[in-house]
């Protein structure tokens, strides 16, 4: 199996990944042949060899003209803009795939942070040329590469303020923090803004998983050269990597977690929920209560919390101060799990977020995000299950039960 990993000691933005992926192998002529695809103009690729803090990787700049040539400012692409740039591009399925849910990610993410639909986002610097040649050159990369498992690191987000076309935002930036929501993350490495809202769409749109501990024969690395010259590094560090044990083949992924619990017999359940909503906020894997009975019959639950080293503290902090627990016990665990990805489906109601599970190339299951069903149904004035028949009709027309893409 090869592997993709992720080193994200000092962050990540559009272009230290593209800088990474040519450093690592990728072919600068294909990544410019490639982008001629799209109906966009006005730029070039400056790359170049650049060093930072003693580490010499590879910088890439889009460099800009006012405009893109197709009459469109910087600041005035919307989510529909960007779907007619990537149709009507010459583009495989995967790479067209890939981008969307990158573009979508973002829009997602300034939806909620703006309280605006997705549909009305101005994609601002997201929608500018730069953006869109730094997320469509990822998934060109990405395919170029030809891997078969993506795994990043924990992110560093850095900290103090930066100031974009909202105004002054601390960092890490609204849109970033939503997009992480669910991811290991770091801050403080540097007073700046280390992790951009691309970079972490080009992130969580790849990676199958989150780890800051990995085991593989490494084949080679690349360093991606950020623009500041900050305290740590700038640079993104990437390693092409082979698991020996291919695990895909074998159809299963192995790892560790942490299991967090405690006793619960004297709490309002009223505020069970709002424990659990702290606990996925923080980024647990999973949370549950098992109702249980304790000493002279008096009923209680067992809160157990599966979380990764990151999240551990986190965790042990809610547990102690959002419940009445005295104390909590917690051990280290081995599982074995199914691989699983993210995908989407196009309905004749919209867009519909799916997750899969594999076998080594075999699809096991599949179900689509309950979340995007239910707003679609009341968007729409449709039953939920007329949302689900429709997932289920766009899925079986488009996938033969194959990994079509991630």
């Amino acid at each position: 199996m090869k592997i993709l990993y992720y080193d994200c000691f000092a962050g990540i933005s559009g272009d230290m990944n593209l800088g990474a992926m040519i450093d690592l192998g990728v072919d600068p002529a294909f990544l410019v042949e490639s982008l001629r695809a799209l109906d966009i103009s006005g730029y070039e690729l400056a790359i170049s060899r650049q060093s930072r803090r003693g580490i010499t990787g590879t910088k890439v700049d889009v460099v800009l003209s006012e405009h893109d040539g197709a009459g469109h400012g910087h600041h005035e692409r919307k989510l529909d803009d960007i779907r007619k740039i990537l149709t009507a591009a010459a583009l495989s399925d995967g790479v067209r795939q890939r981008s969307l849910r990158m573009f979508e990610t973002i829009a997602r993410a300034e939806s909620k942070v703006h309280g605006i639909d997705i549909n009305a986002v101005h994609f601002h610097e997201v929608g500018a040329v730069d953006a869109i040649v730094d997320i469509v050159g990822a998934a060109l990369c990405f395919e170029y590469l030809g891997v078969d498992r993506v795994v990043a690191s924990s992110v560093e987000l850095g900290g103090g303020f930066v100031n974009c076309a909202h105004g002054t935002l601390p960092v890490p930036a609204p849109a970033t923090v939503e997009i992480l929501k669910g991811v290991p993350v770091r801050t403080g490495g540097a007073p700046h803004e280390m992790t951009t809202p691309t970079g972490a769409a080009v992130l969580v749109s790849l990676a199958d998983t989150f780890s800051d501990s990995m085991s593989f024969r490494l084949l080679d690395v690349g360093y991606g050269i950020g623009t500041r010259d900050t305290e740590i590094p700038n640079v993104l560090r990437v390693m092409l990597g082979e698991d020996s044990e291919d695990r895909s083949a074998a159809g299963r992924e192995s790892g560790e977690v942490w299991l967090v619990e405690c006793n619960i017999d004297d709490m309002n359940p009223e505020l069970y929920e709002h424990v659990l909503d702290r606990l996925f906020e923080e980024g647990a894997r999973d949370a549950f209560m098992t109702p249980i009975v304790m000493k002279k019959s008096r009923p209680a639950v067992v809160l157990s919390v599966l979380c990764d080293t990151d999240q551990l503290a986190g965790v042990e902090e809610i547990v102690l101060t959002e419940t009445t627990t005295l104390g909590l016990r917690k051990q280290r665990l081995s599982r074995t799990t199914l691989r699983r990805d993210a995908d989407s489906v196009m309905t004749d109601y919209g867009e519909v977020r799916i997750k899969r599970t594999f076998r080594g190339n075999e699809l096991v299951t599949w179900k689509p995000e309950y979340e995007d069903c239910r707003n679609i149904a009341r968007e729409k004035g449709v039953s939920i299950q007329d949302v689900y028949g429709a997932v289920e009709r766009a899925f079986a027309q488009r996938d033969d039960g194959t990994e079509q893409s991630k």
